[in-house]
């Protein structure tokens, strides 16, 4: 008989099992490896795309307001009441949002207390000056742009003096359609707007070298109080917030209506962007962007924005050149009037807890001032600025 042959019967011996199971748990973990790398790859561009989108929505809503600037306002400005100082970035409560809040003194005159369509706020951009996370070393600055409020114009009103702290708006007979007839109207007028009383045409004035020009008279005081449904009654009550209602001295409401000529009546947005940090119970909270007008409570514009920083391009008002990334121009000398370029460097992080993974990145944009004051820089004076 024949003995029967075992040999097929025979399993895997334990080296083959051995090497099998590392081919195999070679191929799991590098199958593993590349998969948290596509993940945190994934993770990483959604992360920067989301810092991306949100520094950029605060960007074009800054360049919104900064392109506007200037807008309405008489040319180089305009001289705000001087018996006491005025304020701005401040809401009805009295709280004030940046360190440094009273407008400047006239480039050139050293008078006080006025008012350019931008106002740079070197190294105070930071409410309450509290130190930003992850960025504590950085400058933060803040900016103000002041214009005319164009989507709510008052030309079908007539503005008369109650006495001198109040003003009675009145429609006109026959209003111009599609513009507003109800100052409460949506988006009409509240307590804390800045209203910009302008008349032209005041007279005839001469310079020093002979050259005849239109006088004005601009005055800008803060709602205090509305009252009734038509006419309605503006309060300018003194003490009011932004201390714009001053009863006493030059440039008062007294000073512009019994001033000659024609008066119109717009809104001023006097917008301030800055930089919060928000404490609530204890904790330390991410720093975010904020957009603050007239005398209104501040607005949350963009997350985890940790670093805010401009400079400026001037005009030299004496030499016509271009001056270029001035941080600070009033320190310098320079007139904001003649901002001609503002630069804007933002600095956003995402939103990942214990800031491993964070990601950060720069946003860098410029802004032309197209409503500031033009200057002839061709021209053969030294001095071809210094007027306009």
């Amino acid at each position: 008989m024949n003995r029967a042959n075992n040999n097929s019967l025979r399993g895997f011996t334990l080296i083959e099992l051995l090497v099998a199971s590392s081919l195999g748990l070679i191929v799991i973990l590098t199958m593993t490896s590349l998969f948290k790398m596509g993940m945190d790859a994934t993770f990483t561009v959604t992360q920067r795309a989301e810092v991306q989108q949100n520094m950029r929505a605060a960007i074009e809503l800054m360049s919104q307001d900064l392109s506007h600037a200037g807008a309405g306002l008489p040319t180089g400005g305009l001289q705000l009441a001087t018996a006491g100082v005025s304020q701005y970035a401040c809401n009805q409560a009295g709280a004030c949002y940046v360190t440094s809040h009273s407008y400047p003194n006239n480039v050139g005159t050293g008078v006080p207390n006025y008012m350019y369509g931008i106002l740079p706020g070197f190294g105070n951009g930071v409410e309450n000056g509290v130190t930003i996370p992850n960025a504590s070393a950085a400058r933060n600055d803040s900016i103000t742009a002041i214009y005319q409020d164009y989507a709510f114009p008052l030309t079908n009103f007539t503005f008369t003096q109650n006495s001198g702290t109040q003003v009675t708006a009145t429609a006109v007979a026959t209003p111009t359609a599609g513009l507003p007839t109800n100052v409460l109207a949506p988006g009409g007028l509240n307590i804390g707007d800045v209203l910009l009383f302008y008349v032209a045409s005041q007279g005839n004035g001469t310079t020093s070298s002979g050259t005849s020009f239109t006088q004005t008279a601009a005055v800008v005081a803060e709602i205090t109080g509305i009252s009734g449904t038509g006419p309605w009654i503006l309060t300018f009550n003194v003490g009011d917030p932004l201390n714009m209602n001053q009863t006493t001295g030059a440039n008062t409401l007294t000073n512009a209506f019994t001033a000659a000529g024609q008066m119109s009546v717009s809104r001023l947005n006097v917008v301030t962007y800055f930089l919060e940090v928000p404490a609530a119970g204890g904790t330390i909270q991410t720093p975010r962007l904020m957009r603050q007008v007239n005398g209104l409570p501040g607005v949350p514009v963009a997350d985890n924005i940790i670093n805010l920083q401009f400079s400026y391009d001037v005009i030299n008002a004496y030499t016509g050149y271009l001056s270029s990334n001035l941080a600070n121009p009033i320190a310098s000398g320079q007139a904001p009037s003649l901002i001609q370029k503002i630069n804007i460097w933002i600095l956003g992080e995402s939103l990942t807890s214990g800031g491993k993974k964070s990601q950060s990145m720069y946003l860098i944009t410029s802004v032309a001032a197209r409503n500031m004051s033009f200057c002839n820089s061709y021209s053969a004076s030294s001095t071809a600025c210094a007027n306009d």
